[in-house]
């Protein structure tokens, strides 16, 4: 009997009583086999220490069920939930994952070719850098059969977009702060990109000239980044006098808000909500901590991974993207 790394389906069919073919399905995903039939496999291979080519089984079939996963901003916390959700969930479906940090938008072309070279199924871009031109090139140059922009809403033709209904969310905030009796409410927004463009800022902006007939004040971060978040508001508000300050900090996302927080309370002397209250997106497991109780928005990331998971098994590419609904969450800062 062979041993160690020279094991084959082979001796795992001999040991198990059944055909290599059988022992081959198993292994499938996809397969047709008996529950009954991979339990034998499954225990036989366990036995002998067998582990399969995985890259040999793809080469065999028309798909290898591994997904490349792009993913940037990593001063993002969001970032790392999002990817822990998702390859958790995929896992458990028999999707495996190579994980690519793009470390900027010009890395982003040879990280998408890269990832055509190692024959994935799928796509999945997680980020801000994934803009018209980027798209365009992976739409050009791809050898996989999806390309997926998971947590933003790209309107590019040949990419399926899953993601938070943003403009009903930021409805649903700026509904909220009215609600509340805040009438001075200042937008901290974060990057701005072409094709992978969050609404949020647009949304909140337009509610309250329709209701109230003003423009709240604005600023944008260059990133999803709390110290750079802190900068700019301390920058857009250290000179105001205290009659001209806002009354509520609406952040696109709960990094710049938890930036936003620090900066209040720690380098302009103000308390959070006491002087001005704070809101986020997302609710990042930081949100709930005792130094930011962050009232926030709940993007529902177990329904859009398991449906993400539904577009990777289904033959389909057309007509797939989809809108969530997720909720408000109260906490102390709004």
């Amino acid at each position: 009997m062979a041993t160690g790394a020279n094991i084959t389906a082979d001796d795992v069919a001999a040991e198990a009583g059944v055909s290599r073919w059988t022992v081959t399905r198993a292994f499938r995903k996809d397969a047709s086999i008996s529950a009954k039939s991979r339990a034998k496999v499954m225990q036989a291979a366990e036995r002998l220490g067998y582990v399969p080519d995985l890259r040999a089984a793809s080469l065999a079939s028309d798909r290898s069920n591994l997904v490349a996963l792009l993913v940037d901003d990593f001063a993002n916390p969001h970032k790392l939930v999002m990817m822990e959700r998702l390859t958790r969930v995929m896992r458990r479906k028999g999707w495996d994952t190579l994980l690519v940090n793009t470390l900027d938008k010009a890395d982003t072309g040879p990280a998408l070719l890269n990832a055509s070279q190692r024959r994935v199924d799928a796509v999945i871009l997680i980020g801000l850098q994934f803009d018209d031109d980027v798209l365009a090139a992976a739409q050009h140059a791809r050898r996989f059969s999806k390309l997926i922009v998971f947590a933003r809403s790209s309107q590019k033709p040949d990419t399926i977009s899953i993601a938070v209904d943003d403009v009903q969310a930021m409805r649903d905030i700026a509904a909220y702060v009215d609600a509340q009796g805040y009438r001075r409410p200042f937008f901290v927004a974060g990057p701005r990109t072409s094709s992978a463009h969050l609404l949020r800022k647009e949304t909140f902006i337009d509610y309250w000239q329709q209701t109230h007939g003003l423009r709240p004040d604005c600023v944008n971060v260059a990133a999803y980044d709390p110290a750079l978040s802190g900068a700019v508001v301390e920058t857009a508000l250290k000179d105001r006098a205290r009659a001209d300050l806002p009354d509520v900090l609406v952040c696109e996302n709960d990094a710049l808000a938890i930036g936003a927080i620090d900066t209040l309370r720690h380098r302009l002397g103000l308390r959070v909500p006491g002087d001005i209250a704070v809101t986020g997106f997302d609710d990042i497991p930081q949100a709930d901590s005792l130094n930011y109780q962050l009232t926030t928005y709940r993007q529902p990331l177990d329904e859009m991974a398991d449906y993400l998971v539904e577009v990777l098994d289904s033959r389909e590419d057309r007509d797939m993207n989809r809108l969530f609904r997720g909720a408000i969450v109260r906490r102390d800062s709004a």
